[in-house]
């Protein structure tokens, strides 16, 4: 059974980071896409940035680039969504996901191509 864990939401004021885990079991191919995708109130999820651990790619969404970064630890099987410079527009529930399959170059952030997902972690950013 595969599961993801999502933690590190918290409540931060606008300017601050936040780092979070995203714990994957269960998987045992060497291969996948892991996403970050965050549902705000009232809004449709997004893709926030996604990582192809084939080719070690980063696909970010919009307005991201410059401030959001992607990393994972091997032994632990952990990825971290490092965000830096938050604003209120930051916040919401993010989720990891995993996409099966092999790619080159390129990861999806479309939530549809993510089989596997984990229950989500808050972020809210607000003085």
């Amino acid at each position: 059974q595969v599961q993801l864990v999502e933690s590190g939401g918290d409540l931060v004021q606008p300017g601050e980071s936040l780092r979070l885990s995203c714990i994957i079991s269960g998987f045992t191919k060497q291969y996948y896409a892991i996403g970050w995708f965050r549902q705000a109130p009232g809004k449709e999820r997004e893709g926030v940035l996604c990582y192809n651990t084939f080719d070690s790619k980063t696909e970010f969404g919009d307005s991201v680039k410059d401030r959001f970064t992607i990393s994972r630890d091997n032994d632990k099987n952990a990825v971290y969504l490092q965000m830096k410079n938050l604003s209120p527009e930051g916040t919401g529930l993010y989720f990891c996901a995993l996409r099966e399959g092999i790619f080159l170059g390129h990861c999806s952030l479309s939530s549809s191509m993510y089989g596997y997902w984990g229950q989500g972690t808050q972020v809210t950013v607000s003085s």
